[in-house]
């Protein structure tokens, strides 16, 4: 039984297997993808992942230990100088596995395994989807206005209307005629009339 086997051996020795990933791992690191099958890639990236984060810390040290794994100076030199920098700030998942289907004659499942932050067109989009955010932001900005102007009530319309109307009425004046006749009139109109004492009068005759 295979009960907690949890290393594939792939068919192969300890010192063929070892040998195998030590180059995939070195074609990796200088190309930054390969096609291969899937078992081989899940197995490669348990490899090289480590030995990616190795490279952080650029020392002799950490140099020797990479070399001892790939034995090729030239994909040590390129993981230190050009890898390197570029995962400083990525915590781990350095590699991407793509399944591209079955493999004829055999029908194996076949993946290409690649670098993340070498895939130019992945990073395109991500890029893109941050300025398509800001400019939604902006546009929020700019709708402010329009979305109060929308706010108000129907009732607050009407009673802006109704104001308005109330301005535009014109006042009416009663003019005053200031003609002869028409002043005889108004005096004739607020005189008294005189009151005669009758008393007074038959004492004079």
């Amino acid at each position: 039984m295979r009960h907690s086997k949890v290393i594939n051996h792939l068919g192969k020795t300890s010192s063929h297997r070892k040998a195998m990933l030590a180059n995939m791992a070195t074609s990796l690191i200088v190309n930054k993808k390969i096609t291969t099958t899937t078992a081989k890639a899940k197995a490669l990236r348990t490899y090289v992942e480590p030995l990616i984060t190795k490279s952080k810390d650029d020392s002799t040290h950490s140099r020797r230990i990479v070399f001892s794994y790939l034995q090729d100076k030239k994909a040590v030199a390129e993981l230190f100088r050009e890898i390197s920098p570029k995962i400083s700030e990525r915590p781990g998942g350095y590699t991407r596995i793509l399944k591209t289907g079955n493999r004829i004659g055999d029908n194996a499942d076949m993946c290409i395994i690649e670098l993340v932050d070498y895939n130019e067109g992945m990073l395109g989009s991500e890029t893109a989807k941050a300025k398509a955010t800001r400019r939604r932001r902006s546009t929020k900005k700019k709708t402010e206005p329009a979305a109060e102007s929308k706010a108000k009530t129907p009732k607050a319309e009407k009673a802006v209307e109704k104001e308005a109307e109330i301005e535009e009425t014109p006042v009416e004046v009663e003019e005053i005629d200031e003609t002869p006749a028409a002043v005889e009139e108004t005096t004739e109109i607020t005189e008294e009339p005189e009151i005669v004492d009758e008393s007074t009068e038959e004492e004079e005759k």
